[in-house]
């Protein structure tokens, strides 16, 4: 699995894969793990790196990274595969959508919708702002018309993962670790909910619209315009959460 930045999921990939710092290693890569599987950076079916490389990113002793992944394999999310193309695979398949998934997925993560999405509010709007005031760089506009366009050609299966790439593109071209950490670990909380609600076709176009705005009031300089593109687009998405777990 390619983890540069060439490789669409390579954002989430970084921001994820990134050094453990607690004095709690083993809990720690377990969640970067989980996190990883979440987001979507290692689908279904999917390999993770090679444990060498693995560890060497995550800061960890391999016996550290391979307690993690055992306890995650006894949890029925990976499998350990010998021989030549073997490695971890993710096994994880998530819940059909239903309304008591969605809501067990908010009562389990322990927060509010309210505190959630102020948090990503936060995070979204104060990202998208600060690139429309200082500007893209041609190599980063590049980037972020490829993740615009991965996004608008993605199949509905694979929809949710590229918008997650997109949003956390944002984040990464900020310059900032601190804003990209937060962005991702609000996002997979997002996600754990919009992954329990059926996909709909219309509401992705819509989505696609207000992305297509959104980078349009970045790459042209205009931040309050940047702004409302932002509130927006994620108007529509908690609409859709607070309608469906009522």
């Amino acid at each position: 699995m390619n983890l540069s930045g060439g490789d669409p999921t390579g954002v989430a990939a970084e921001a994820v894969f990134r050094t453990v710092r607690t004095g709690n290693p083993f809990e720690e890569t377990v969640e970067r793990l989980l996190s990883a599987i979440r987001l979507g950076v290692v689908g279904h079916g999917e390999r993770f790196p090679a444990e060498r490389e693995l560890a060497a990113r995550l800061g960890v002793s391999r016996i550290t990274l391979r307690d993690a992944l055992r306890a995650l394999q006894e949890a029925g999310y990976v499998e350990s595969r010998r021989g030549r193309s073997g490695g971890t695979f993710v096994t994880y398949v998530r819940p059909r959508p239903s309304r008591s998934e969605a809501q067990r997925v908010l009562r389990d993560a322990g927060t509010d919708l309210d505190d959630l999405f102020t948090h990503r509010r936060a995070l979204e709007t104060g990202a998208a702002v600060l690139l429309a005031e200082k500007g893209l760089t041609p190599e980063q506009e590049d980037l972020l018309g490829d993740r615009l366009e991965a996004t608008e050609e993605a199949e509905v299966e694979d929809y949710r993962r590229l918008d997650t790439v997109l949003h956390l593109t944002l984040a990464e071209l900020t310059g900032s670790a601190s804003l990209t950490r937060a962005l991702t670990e609000v996002r997979m909380r997002v996600n754990d909910l919009l992954d329990a609600m059926p996909m709909l076709v219309r509401n992705l176009e819509h989505s696609n619209a207000q992305h297509g705005e959104l980078v349009r009031a970045i790459r042209e300089g205009e931040p309050e315009s940047a702004r409302r593109a932002v509130r927006e687009h994620l108007e529509g998405s908690e609409a859709l959460i607070r309608g469906f777990l009522s």
